[in-house]
């Protein structure tokens, strides 16, 4: 599908932001730019659920530039059913990989208050990591509520309500491999 082609799926109509090809392209591009730090013992911890497919093909990206690491994951949630971020950050399962002294990078799907990514960072940065970045997908600056930037980012985007790719509305969605917007 093409940026800006509509479909209509389960009632609710999708605008394509960000198509496949769009998307594969960023991804190589931020696969690249890690693989520039030439990072020793990397440990990359995917938070879950949303960051799912970008952090499969970020990987697979990263190993086609030659980097080695390690893999682990962590789910958070701050939304549950919801569509908006109730504003507290429960671990519902932690990850099991010793971070001391290693570097690690924090796969999100999306930047917007910020707590989320936030909150690992910090957790992760507590428990001795040599160093500790962040990369998103998607970055909504608009609603920043913790400081945070994205050390690695995908895209800027608006301030819209983004399903697919990994990203949901109320658990539907994640499949599409596409960014699309949820219009009304």
């Amino acid at each position: 599908m093409n940026s800006g082609e509509r479909r209509t799926l389960a009632g609710h109509t999708i605008r394509v932001l960000y198509n496949e090809e769009v998307v594969a392209e960023r991804v190589n591009a931020i696969a690249e730019e890690i693989a520039s730090h030439n990072y020793e013992n990397l440990l990359v911890v995917a938070i879950l659920k949303g960051s799912f497919i970008f952090a499969a093909d970020l990987l697979r990206a990263l190993h086609k530039q030659g980097v080695y690491l390690e893999m682990d994951i962590m789910i958070l949630s701050s939304y549950g059913k919801n569509l908006e971020s109730s504003g507290q950050v429960q671990i519902l399962r932690d990850i099991e990989s010793t971070v001391r002294d290693r570097p690690v990078i924090l796969i999100d799907d999306i930047l917007e208050s910020g707590r989320t990514i936030a909150f690992a960072k910090d957790l992760i940065v507590a428990r001795g990591a040599g160093e500790v970045k962040t990369c998103v997908f998607l970055d909504k600056p608009g609603k920043r509520a913790a400081n945070v930037d994205a050390d690695f980012l995908g895209f800027s985007t608006p301030d819209l309500f983004v399903v697919g790719y990994g990203m949901d509305m109320a658990h539907s969605f994640r499949e599409l491999p596409y960014v699309g917007v949820v219009e009304t």
